[in-house]
């Protein structure tokens, strides 16, 4: 009996030390922006690959250019961004080059960053009326990650079309 309550009092305090720090644990607010970091540098990665010539190039007349699917990215951010987790206003986007379109989508992530940082953990279960029905902010982080990786997907569809090879995976 003696052993087994020795045993069973150290996996009780094991318990008590991994339970005393949340500030090494993984949070889904962590994981996001772990993700979010890497899904900019990744998409940034794909926007630099692009030529500018090939900035207008669709690969057929219902698609998007290649820019337009960078703007249209970078407009979600702002509009889920904003609505959902700050206050501050988005920036009229009227940009021409390539090298503005892609400062003008590296601003619009961090300013996600920053909204996301900012925010409270336990905000994010808070649920808040959306077009598809009533959503977490969970769910609305989720929405732009999956937005971003699914145009993402289809600018890299681009650059092989061109014949460019797409950068390197940035995952975790």
């Amino acid at each position: 009996m003696k052993p087994f309550f020795t045993f069973l009092c150290a996996g009780l305090c094991m318990l008590s030390i991994y339970a005393q720090e949340p500030s090494t644990a993984t949070t889904p607010k962590k994981a996001f922006l772990e993700k979010w970091e890497n899904s900019k540098n990744y998409l940034i990665g794909i926007a630099e690959a692009m030529p500018e010539e090939f900035y207008n190039f669709k690969p057929s007349e219902r698609q998007m250019s290649f820019k337009e699917q960078l703007v249209h990215i970078k407009g979600n951010m702002d509009w889920l961004g904003t609505t959902y987790f700050s206050a501050e206003k988005k920036e009229e986007f009227e940009k021409e080059s390539k090298q503005e379109v892609i400062a003008a989508l590296e601003n619009s992530f961090n300013l996600v960053t920053k909204a996301i940082e900012a925010a409270d953990s336990v905000a994010l279960t808070e649920t808040v009326d959306f077009f598809a029905g009533p959503k977490t902010k969970l769910q609305i982080l989720n929405l732009l990650q999956d937005h971003v990786t699914h145009h993402r997907g289809q600018l890299i569809v681009y650059l092989n079309l061109k014949e460019i090879t797409p950068p390197r995976y940035i995952g975790w």
